[in-house]
């Protein structure tokens, strides 16, 4: 047995346990079978469900994973930034309780440690879905230790020779960091490395305003810390403008410090421990000093060490392997899921990956991954949630659009929360009522956007929306009213005339 041992920092029953479900230190790796239907590289994700996919239907499958099963999501992304940002949401509510007529309190240092405490059970609890045990259980063949590609059917891992029919690569991606002068000296922490924290930092510095570092920064301000954020362009640059807008100017409101169009130039490590980012704002340099840097600065793919080269599977350092719309490699016999091979980098787009994967490769589907509506959020406070074309991917293909937009500082249940910040705007194609993408800013988007995203995989209107029965009051009847403004641009001059004369004569 040759699989490495991990430690998770710090050492305590949780993460034992977590260590014990997701890469156990005594696994037995075992005796390869003459032939598997499908030889899985990388157990986050993508790799677990084509794994389970594939035994539940009765397949040979074997599974490889070097690090922890889980992937990103389970160990450093989804589950602890979630578990991280509900404790940081209640303490923006206790801080801000005064205007529910309730006496205010603040989130102290001394919580901090509890929190993270929180934070390591709940991913520990979560853990035995994804652990080793439970695969084993289910049929799957998991090898712990490195996978490498060593012929056109054939996998090596921990000495021994995998022979598939067809095979995955599910590797996943991994965080990045700018090439700054002196960061690697001072010290700095990604989402990998964040969730270890046992004490909260009194000022942290977060370099990159994409979905990482904009959940984070909050989340951590809401806890007490001083924050400061810079992002060489706008927030969360790929979303709605008005959207990010919007988030910039609740950060500010949250004191958060907030350098826009900024670019770091050096870090350095200051006498007394603290570290320093130099940064270049309007063409003058300024100096920010906190306790830890944060990088979220993306993600690249991890496809080092595979072999791809030995089985003919084309790749590149930034957007990982090539695959078609079927995601097949440009070796017919392996195909590819997850971050490790495609633009949406979400644990739910892997999931619907590896299902395209599944058919595809077994039972030679003709899946698409270009067919899937596929939605994401920002769980920020107000969150930000997308599916669909922006209005930007629509002029570029010489769609005319049209959009509507509600505000929820209209709507009833959203005054009711104290939580108007928002809106719902809903894109369509001009002089129909086809949904072609929709934006929602809300304390509750990432729930309320995939009433949008059935609509539009059901090839349902927005005006069909106006007649679905919303509950009052909802959050929910935002994308109702949405509805009722594109109703009302039916109403033609000729037809609202036609209707009061219709009225006019019944009172006859």
């Amino acid at each position: 047995m040759s699989h490495w041992k991990f430690d998770v920092l710090p050492d305590d029953e949780h993460n034992r346990t977590l260590l014990n479900n997701v890469h156990p230190a005594d696994w037995p790796n075992p005796e390869p079978q003459p032939m598997y239907n499908l030889v899985v590289i990388g157990a986050g994700t993508a790799g677990l469900i084509s794994a389970i996919a594939t035994a539940s239907l009765g397949g040979k499958v074997a599974l490889i994973e070097r690090h922890l099963m889980g992937g990103d999501c389970l160990n450093v992304g989804c589950v602890p930034s979630k578990s991280l940002i509900r404790p940081a949401r209640l303490a923006a509510e206790m801080k801000n309780a005064a205007a529910f007529g309730i006496t205010p309190s603040e989130a102290r240092k001394e919580d901090f440690p509890n929190i993270m405490e929180r934070l390591r059970r709940i991913r520990a609890g979560i853990s035995k879905n994804d652990s080793a045990a439970r695969y084993r259980e289910l049929g799957v063949d998991l090898f712990l230790g490195e996978g490498k590609f060593i012929g056109s059917d054939t996998v090596t891992v921990d000495g021994k020779t995998l022979r598939f029919k067809k095979a995955v690569i599910a590797t996943g991606a991994r965080a990045v960091h700018p090439d700054l002068p002196g960061l690697d000296e001072t010290g700095f922490r990604t989402n990998e490395t964040i969730f270890n924290l046992t004490e909260r930092p009194d000022h942290l510095i977060v370099i990159g305003g994409g979905p990482i570092g904009c959940e984070l920064a909050q989340a951590f301000r809401r806890l007490g810390s001083q924050v400061t954020i810079i992002q060489h362009s706008r927030f969360l640059p790929h979303e709605d403008e008005e959207a990010s807008a919007l988030l910039a100017s609740v950060f500010r409101e949250e004191n958060i410090q907030v350098l826009l169009e900024s670019r770091p130039v050096r870090a350095e490590k200051l006498p007394d421990g603290r570290r320093r980012v130099v940064v270049e704002c309007a063409g003058k340099e300024q100096s920010v000093d906190g306790n830890e840097i944060l990088i979220g600065a993306g993600r690249t793919p991890n496809i080092e060490g595979l072999g791809l080269e030995t089985v003919g599977v084309e790749y590149d350092a930034r957007h990982g392997v090539q695959v078609n719309d079927f995601l097949r490699t440009t070796n017919k016999r392996i195909y590819a899921a997850g971050d490790c091979c495609m633009n949406w980098k979400f644990t739910h787009a892997a999931d619907a990956a590896a299902q395209i994967v599944v058919q595809n490769a077994l039972f030679g589907g003709k899946k698409k991954l270009s067919a899937l509506n596929m939605p994401w959020c920002t769980y920020t406070d107000p969150e930000i949630a997308h599916t669909g074309l922006y209005e930007r991917d629509a002029q570029k293909q010489g769609i005319q659009t049209q959009n509507f937009k509600f505000e929820l500082a209209e709507n009833d249940r959203a005054q009711a929360d104290g939580e108007t910040e928002g809106f719902v705007k809903v894109l369509v194609k001009k002089g129909t009522d086809r949904i072609l993408g929709a934006t929602i800013v809300s304390a509750h988007a990432g729930d309320l956007i995939s009433e949008i995203s059935v609509a539009m995989t059901a090839g349902m209107g927005l005006g069909k929306l106006g007649s679905v029965i919303h509950p009052y009051p909802t959050q929910a009847e935002a994308i109702k009213r949405v509805a009722g403004l594109y109703n009302k641009t039916r109403l033609t001059p000729l037809v609202t005339t036609v209707l009061k004369g219709w009225l006019a004569w019944q009172r006859k």
